[in-house]
């Protein structure tokens, strides 16, 4: 059993709510569909309507908005610490067992899709530089896709990009967008094609 410290629950629904918004905007209804838990049980656990903290909920929910141990490690006693570790990763496990199984089901066309690296050639100081760039999907792609199904084609590394650009105040992230911006102008102006 996991032992959680007194003020545990508010200040794991506040760290929910933020990977909520920082996972698209996510609503109460798509957080337990993701998780295949009844709405009703994960409105009365996000709004305070339960007497007990579920360990079995709580795991499940930092697995599926993927939030970092840390944030919310401080409210857990220290000998349950490892307990929650390998209850997150199971939930862990779990959804990236179900998703391998979807892929599996997936129509023929769907699968045949390939990613492939995208490198650039650049020129620096007189010396030719190959640089990676993410992957890209070759095959049938749709054209409209929401901003969440973007997300999801996301690799973890870029997932872990993206954690920590959201976790930087705004004055950060507009250095990394301005200088982002200018990397691209640069390769533009240089007719490198991505």
């Amino acid at each position: 059993m996991i032992r959680f410290n007194s003020d545990f629950l508010e200040n794991f629904l506040a760290t929910v709510r933020k990977y909520m918004q920082l996972r698209g905007g996510l609503t109460q209804k798509d957080l337990s569909e993701m998780m295949n838990v009844g709405i009703s049980t994960m409105s009365r656990f996000l709004n305070l309507k339960t007497s007990t903290v579920d360990e079995q909920l709580v795991a499940n929910i930092i697995a599926t908005l993927n939030i970092p141990l840390h944030e919310i490690i401080d409210g857990v006693e220290e000998d349950s610490t490892e307990t929650l570790k390998r209850l997150v990763q199971f939930y862990k496990d779990q959804k990236v067992a179900e998703q391998k199984a979807r892929v599996a089901d997936e129509p023929p066309a769907m699968q045949a899709e390939s990613k492939t690296k995208t490198t650039a050639t650049i020129n620096i100081a007189g010396k030719k530089h190959q640089m990676p760039f993410g992957e890209h999907t070759v095959g049938p792609v749709k054209t409209e896709i929401t901003i969440r199904e973007k997300l999801e084609t996301l690799s973890p590394r870029q997932k872990a990009y993206m954690n920590d650009f959201l976790s930087l105040d705004g004055n950060d992230r507009d250095l990394v967008v301005d200088l982002g911006d200018a990397i691209f102008r640069y390769f533009r102006q240089r007719n490198v094609e991505f």
